[in-house]
């Protein structure tokens, strides 16, 4: 990994680029195959791969309502960093940067630099109401003379492997085929806050997670999970416990706020302030409202057994 710039016109001006534009959100398989490309074309033209994505998501400014995020963004610029060696770019996307054109877009990108390339799909578009299409790119480049390279799309079980997708199957609780469409299991980051101290005082001490954002959530229940945190970057932690999440309202205790609490097994840590990310491993068992607090800590214990029989016996988590 190069490095990661906020804004295209940090990028060094006597460099040529291969560049792919994007929100990449979850890199998932088929923006692996992209950034693969990407990587190829830059290596061939002997020029330097950059990825441009954008925060936050262009749908928030564009519709005022962005979709829930299957992945941080700190773990995105990483993922993509270390997938292609380059620059990555995380470009500010408001009001004034969507009324830029494709045109506009492309000569801010190559003003004063040596554009070689640019990788995009045949479902690939950028600028101003989605006008850079692949046709219009390959046009621009001929005329401009650079090179407009056509990565292929992915498909898996039958459709193209996609963000939209991806957030369906784990909406609908499908993580085995979400696993499938991202290459490895969906996980989430979030910053551990305070609560309510309620799994402390039941004997599970917990880490309720704050997203920052609305992400893509499975349905409420207990899973077996993996836990990270510390470290220099959120794929480098110092540390690594099995976990139990427990998703949902406590509605043993009547909640209406949905909270994602983390237990970790057999260790008892500070977390407050920490970026923790949850790998999501398997489902557990469902929610439901307990006739006693009784009741529900001896629930409680039965989860923490079989998250850790689980756990012990998966190979992909």
């Amino acid at each position: 990994m190069i490095g990661d710039l906020r804004g295209i016109e940090r990028l060094p001006s006597d460099t040529r680029l291969a560049v792919t534009v994007g929100v990449f959100d979850g890199v998932h398989r088929g923006h692996q195959q992209v950034f693969r490309v990407l990587e190829e074309t830059a290596r061939r033209l002997g020029a330097m791969p950059v990825a441009v994505t954008f925060d936050p998501h262009p749908d928030a400014v564009v519709t005022g309502r962005a979709p829930d995020m299957l992945m941080d963004r700190r773990e995105r610029i990483e993922r993509i960093g270390r997938l292609i060696g380059g620059y990555v770019v995380l470009q500010t996307f408001d009001e004034a940067f969507r009324r830029t054109t494709a045109d506009e877009f492309v000569e801010r990108l190559g003003g004063g630099r040596n554009l070689a390339a640019m990788v995009m799909t045949k479902v690939s578009a950028f600028g101003r109401d989605r006008g850079g299409t692949l046709p219009v790119l390959r046009e621009m480049g001929a005329a401009q003379g650079w090179e407009l390279v056509e990565a292929p799309t992915l498909d898996s079980g039958g459709a193209r492997v996609s963000s939209a997708r991806t957030r369906q199957l784990v909406a609908e609780g499908q993580l085995k085929t979400a696993a499938e469409l991202l290459g490895r299991p969906f996980a989430l980051v979030g910053s551990v806050v305070h609560g309510e101290q309620r799994g402390r005082e039941l004997g599970y001490p917990t880490a309720n997670l704050d997203f920052g954002q609305p992400v893509a959530l499975p349905p409420d229940g207990i899973y077996a999970a993996r836990a990270s945190w510390g470290g220099p970057a959120v794929l480098d932690p110092f540390e690594v416990a099995d976990a139990v999440v427990s998703l949902g309202t406590q509605p043993t205790f009547g909640g209406r706020v949905r909270l994602m609490e983390v237990h970790l097994l057999g260790r008892e840590v500070d977390l407050y302030g920490q970026r923790m990310r949850v790998q999501f491993c398997t489902w557990i068992r469902g929610q439901r409202r307990y006739d006693s607090v009784d009741e529900l800590v001896l629930q409680m214990g039965s989860d923490v057994q079989r998250a850790q029989q689980v756990l012990d016996e998966c190979e992909t988590c």
